[in-house]
């Protein structure tokens, strides 16, 4: 099922939060969506989700024009918040129980079930929420989002307090779920955006700033200098890299120096040229690869 917005402005008194704010969202993609905080996306998702009606602008969910009085759609879309709202004096399998009642689900402990094997909740299905960890909470989170078989999955910050192996396993799971639902995913960790989407879309200042596919994005062409990491054999001051021809900056971290050319120009076989001069051995010469973080920086500041 496709989400689309257009030209979507939301005003808080005087600051416009979002700024004609449009994009299309097909079935099976599993998309990023980034920002700097403050940036509006938690107010986009907010506003999809029908929580906080639009200044003005449309939102349609498979060509139908949505509104926040209309609460048909909202079968379509399971929805976890970044600050994960949960009754913790409930137990895990009541609260389930209870989330599917609200959708007055007819198989309602059929589904329960499955969604405890799903989001690997069987050994905690009978303790209280407020006795689970962070992580197991968010687990809890994502279960009652699925409960209902959303077409649409709307994950805000879905990975927080997870740690390394619980973090692999959602991850997994998200992947999963997006080959039959249309998912958009909000992080402010790039590796995990990285690791699980297929798209991105880059929000700064309520303007969209970058949309497309994870390789498109990184090598988008908006202009950077390159940025070299050199080590040398032995002590080189800062000022005799920045006399070399096309260096901009020249930062020492940990025995490797960051050097930053004037343009995008290769800048290598001048800094390989000052080794040879100055009988120094190279132990490392590389260009710093553009990764979604860089990417990410760049284009947030930019707009600033």
């Amino acid at each position: 099922m496709t989400v689309e917005t257009r030209k979507i402005i939301k005003l808080f008194g005087k600051q416009k939060a979002l700024d004609n704010v449009s994009f299309s969202i097909k079935k099976g993609e599993l998309v990023g969506f980034l920002g700097p905080n403050g940036a509006g996306k938690s107010t986009m998702m907010k506003i999809i989700t029908g929580y906080l009606p639009q200044n003005s602008g449309e939102v349609l969910i498979h060509g139908d024009k949505i509104s926040i009085k209309n609460l048909d759609y909202k079968q379509e879309i399971g929805y976890l918040p970044e600050h994960n709202p949960l009754y913790t004096d409930l137990y895990v399998k009541e609260f389930l129980e209870i989330t599917a009642g609200f959708y007055k689900l007819r198989n309602k402990k059929q589904r329960v079930a499955e969604m405890v094997e799903l989001t690997g909740l069987g050994l905690e299905q009978h303790k209280k929420i407020r006795a689970l960890s962070k992580g197991y909470r968010q687990r809890v989170g994502l279960a009652q989002a699925l409960i209902h078989n959303p077409s649409i999955l709307i994950l805000d910050e879905p990975t927080t307090g997870l740690d390394p192996n619980q973090l692999e396993e959602i991850r997994n799971l998200i992947r999963e779920i997006s080959k039959e639902k249309t998912v958009i995913l909000s992080s402010h960790i790039m590796q995990e955006v990285e690791a699980v989407c297929n798209r991105v879309i880059i929000i700064n200042r309520g303007k969209i700033v970058a949309d497309g596919g994870i390789s498109e994005i990184k090598n988008q062409s908006f202009k950077r200098n390159q940025v070299v990491i050199a080590e040398f054999n032995s002590d080189v001051a800062a000022e005799q890299l920045l006399s070399i021809s096309g260096v901009k900056t020249a930062v020492l971290q940990h025995k490797t120096w960051e050097i930053e050319a004037e343009t995008s120009a290769d800048i290598r076989p001048a800094i390989f040229d000052f080794a040879v001069k100055n009988q120094l051995t190279l132990l490392t010469l590389q260009e710093r690869q553009q990764n979604l973080e860089n990417v990410f920086h760049q284009l947030t500041q930019n707009h600033n």
